[in-house]
């Protein structure tokens, strides 16, 4: 097997500071140990990173931008979820 024919890979990295993982970038590895191995060594060579996450390309299911519209208009019909209407009690700083 030649590295042409070894499978992409997403790697998302979690900062120091941060909360959650970013895509930072793909690489190719035969397997998720070294696809892990090799996100270490090109994502977070100045210990920026606290944790990785590599997932195979192929395992990725995306919505389609052309579809946007129909896809995320039933989220439109709900306005509880949006708390404009809510009111917010005195003491509480950070919703």
């Amino acid at each position: 097997m030649t590295d042409t024919d070894w499978p992409l890979w997403e790697v998302f990295v979690r900062s120091r500071r941060g909360l959650s993982h970013t895509h930072a970038g793909s690489l190719h590895a035969p397997d998720a140990e070294l696809a892990l191995r090799n996100a270490r060594d090109l994502y977070t060579r100045r210990g920026e990173g606290v944790s990785l996450w590599v997932v195979p390309s192929a395992a990725i299911t995306a919505s389609s931008p052309d579809e946007k519209d129909p896809f995320f208009e039933p989220a439109a019909d709900k306005p509880y979820r949006h708390p404009t209407f809510y009111e917010i009690p005195e003491g509480v700083r950070h919703l």
